[in-house]
């Protein structure tokens, strides 16, 4: 599969974190998104319902971004891998979880997991 959506740089509060005060402060997570499906029909019909509406995609990345905290961004990475792969259209997703501003104490530009989930036909 070679046709693909990408959703890059989606920022949005959360509250994830081994530690109290990430719970308690919480901070920006960004959330990179790729989605591999066949795009021909959408191609062809020019509508809307044949392909994956990236609005509402990214609507639902933010609401698990911004609803239940978990400890790891691998956990936060696999919950936004399943709202990519709820439809059966998407062969395979592949999802970023960057976090900026983890608690490390060195200089650094970013932390960030990758995970990729191919469905299983």
């Amino acid at each position: 599969m070679t046709d693909r959506i990408t959703l890059t740089g989606l920022r949005a509060h959360g509250r994830h974190g081994v530690y109290d005060f990430e719970r308690a402060q919480g901070q920006d997570f960004v959330v990179d998104a790729v989605l591999e499906l066949d795009l021909v029909p959408a191609a062809v019909s020019d509508e809307v319902a044949d392909t994956i509406h990236y609005g509402e995609l990214a609507e639902r990345l933010v609401e698990v971004v911004t609803g239940e905290p978990v400890n790891l961004i691998e956990t936060l990475a696999d919950r936004l891998l399943a709202v990519c792969l709820a439809d059966a259209r998407v062969h395979t997703a592949t999802v970023t979880v960057h976090k900026p501003a983890a608690p490390v104490p060195y200089a650094f530009t970013d932390v960030a997991v990758t995970m990729t989930r191919t469905r299983v036909r």
